[in-house]
């Protein structure tokens, strides 16, 4: 009987990791002008993905659309609400000339697909979703941004580290007849070199033994930026030796890199940051 249990489980655990590598899709490790790694850690036991979701994808502009965010809540049953998200995202990224032509498309499918994966009759108002969703232009360092309600991306220049604060932010997503339409974006700089550090609120909102919090921008600064794998390796292990190597919060990171040129069209394979599934830990 014992044998018997340990096989189903088994089963039932490869079962899920398959179902949450199809809905993660990770981003490939390169893309356009860009090279990208990243860095999943999920709160819960058992599970390799929760509320929080990444995802890029390339535009017709020609440029790559980026995006990072967070569903209320942790764990498994966020999972439907990001899987929203990310189909509109990937299905809007080709099809949308601007970036607040897409977050509006994204913000229709989320009200227009709520009910049916979340209980909205007895949690009515408390299902939503903070983003950023951004524009990396090919050619040149234009690049802009819109944040709805989501943790300011980090630009890494050299050693200058500097906190992108939006301007014009918007409301989370899912907020549906409150929420109000931002038709403007915030533009940014994105030079050769420069790598761009998206993040989700489990990241600094991760606590100490002592009650401490993350303090993320002191410690990107801190560390040595040679590559976005790089980065991530120093993240990882400074986080969880922060938190006594326990989270309470779904985190997720995403470095994307902007290349010179030249390597554009070398040979290369795709895989996740660091070859291997994304990091879980209880």
């Amino acid at each position: 009987m014992r044998k018997r249990r340990a096989r189903e489980l088994s089963r039932v655990r490869s079962v899920a990791e398959t179902a949450q590598r199809i809905l993660l899709r990770p981003p490939p490790r390169r893309i356009g002008p860009l090279r990208v790694a990243w860095l999943y850690l999920a709160a819960e036991e058992e599970a390799q993905i929760g509320g929080d979701l990444l995802a890029v994808a390339r535009a017709d502009q020609p440029c790559t659309r980026v995006l990072i965010g967070d569903v209320r809540g942790h764990g498994l049953a966020s999972i439907g609400e990001a899987s929203v998200v990310m189909g509109a995202f990937r299905e809007g990224a080709h099809r949308y000339a601007s970036l607040p032509e897409l977050v509006s498309a994204a913000e229709d499918s989320v009200c227009r697909n709520l009910e049916e994966v979340t209980d909205t009759t007895h949690d009515a108002g408390q299902h939503f979703i903070t983003a950023v969703v951004i524009d990396i232009h090919d050619q040149g360092p234009q690049a802009e941004m819109l944040n709805c309600g989501h943790p300011p991306p980090l630009l890494i220049h050299g050693e200058q580290v500097t906190v992108l604060n939006s301007r014009r932010p918007a409301p989370p997503l899912g907020l549906c007849a409150l929420c109000v339409r931002n038709d403007r974006t915030d533009p940014f700089s994105f030079e050769t070199g420069d790598m761009l550090l998206l993040y989700t609120d489990g990241v600094i909102e991760a606590r100490s033994p002592t009650g401490a919090f993350y303090p993320l921008a002191e410690r990107v600064a801190a560390f040595p930026a040679s590559s976005p794998d790089a980065l991530l390796h120093h993240l990882h292990r400074d986080l969880l030796e922060h938190t006594g190597e326990q989270l309470t919060d779904d985190a997720a990171f995403l470095v994307i890199e902007r290349i010179p040129s030249r390597h554009l069209h070398r040979p290369h394979l795709v895989s996740h940051a660091g070859g291997s599934l994304p990091s879980t830990t209880g």
